[in-house]
């Protein structure tokens, strides 16, 4: 299978939870042999169900790759024959990364660098920040404060960037 021939080297999909942002970077992608590189570890049953639904929705011509923290050496890694990588999401892979006490602007860093050097296309999937209420938590206020960078950086490096809100696209760049 193929991919679509406009598809951009990068693009960065941002929504809000449950808004639709997945589905619509796996759309993206269509039905050419693709990457899934999923940040996220299940570790519960309820992730566990959330994962199974996305992987029943992608289909079997998606290969699933898990990597929870070192994301820039897993892009690197899986940059093969073209096919597409869809990255879901930024935000898990800043909260894994705040969680395991790494220096989220050194590998947000590392991840922009990697980004330049990648032959294929690479879709990313990210939580919007800063549409709410400073928290009172100081692991919640760097979250939102590395989620931010990360997607300020991700953005100005793509092509093309994509608000989804309620499933419905905006495109603010490209």
């Amino acid at each position: 299978m193929k991919t679509s021939s406009t598809l951009p080297a990068l693009t960065l999909v941002l929504g809000g939870q449950r808004s639709g942002k997945s589905a619509h970077g796996e759309a993206l992608i269509g039905k050419a042999d693709a990457v899934y590189l999923a940040t996220c570890e299940i570790l519960d049953g309820t992730m566990a169900d959330r994962i199974a639904r996305h992987q029943k929705r992608r289909g079997d011509h998606w290969i699933t790759v898990e990597e929870p923290a070192n994301l820039a050496a897993a892009l690197v890694e899986n940059d093969t024959a073209g096919r597409p990588i869809l990255v879901d999401s930024l935000g898990m892979w800043i909260s894994n990364l705040l969680g395991a006490g790494a220096d989220p602007e050194a590998e947000i860093s590392a991840l922009a660098s990697a980004l330049k050097k990648l032959t294929c296309p690479v879709v990313m999937v990210s939580e919007e920040t800063g549409l709410g209420i400073i928290p009172d938590n100081p692991l919640a206020r760097d979250f939102i404060d590395a989620l931010g960078l990360a997607n300020q950086v991700i953005a100005d490096q793509a092509e093309r960037v994509v608000l989804i809100v309620a499933g419905q696209a905006l495109t603010l760049k490209g």
